[in-house]
């Protein structure tokens, strides 16, 4: 019974000599070789040189701080909640008496890590966030040879107090222009001098 029409007879043909030592396969091949030794090559002398990262790409994560030089985490576990992954793990504590410009909220992150393993860079941890905490940034993740070095702590996470991390290109221009308005308890940076004014706006 013949199930398709599609069969083929193959010729049973004598290889000649030259097709044994495989000669014009070589020759073939060896000529694709050289075509691409006048072609630009596709690929780049990486680290040396890197190629430009697009706008929307989501690399190493970054625990922002606020214009004190503040923590913004307050370890509310939101991210940690919307982390597919599970890659997310915290430990909250108190702030104490005198820490106001270390932390920004009467609650901290005391350990903040996240397992880089397991994270997909989903970005679902900064639009969880509702203290703009926690943004993904265009920094690649350093790749290595122990696991235990992909455990990523406050030590690498967080902003350093010299230098700031823009992280305006992923911001949408509604948060933006609601970051302007100082009316929000949540623009209201920490004053020593003043009394803590509450939010006229909800």
């Amino acid at each position: 019974m013949q199930l398709t029409n599609r069969s083929k007879i193959v010729s049973n043909k004598k290889m000649t000599l030259v097709e044994k030592i495989y000669l014009p396969a070589v020759l073939s091949g060896m000529s694709i070789t050289v075509k691409h030794l006048f072609k630009k090559p596709a690929t780049i002398d990486y680290p040396k040189k890197t190629r430009e990262m697009a706008v929307i790409f989501r690399g190493q994560h970054v625990l922002k701080r606020d214009e004190n030089g503040a923590e913004r985490c307050t370890a509310c576990g939101l991210c940690a909640v919307a982390c597919p992954a599970e890659a997310i793990t915290m430990t909250a504590a108190e702030r104490k008496p005198g820490e106001e410009k270390l932390y920004r909220e009467e609650k901290y992150a005391a350990v903040y890590e996240i397992n880089m393993l397991r994270c997909i860079f989903c970005g679902l941890c900064e639009e969880a966030c509702p203290k703009e905490a926690i943004f993904l940034t265009d920094k690649t993740v350093p790749s290595t040879f122990e696991r235990d070095e992909f455990l990523y702590g406050k030590s690498i996470l967080t902003e350093p107090l010299n230098s700031t991390v823009d992280v305006s290109k992923r911001q949408t221009k509604d948060t933006l222009e609601f970051k302007k308005d100082p009316h929000f308890a949540h623009n209201i940076l920490f004053d020593p001098t003043k009394p803590s004014k509450k939010s006229t706006k909800h």
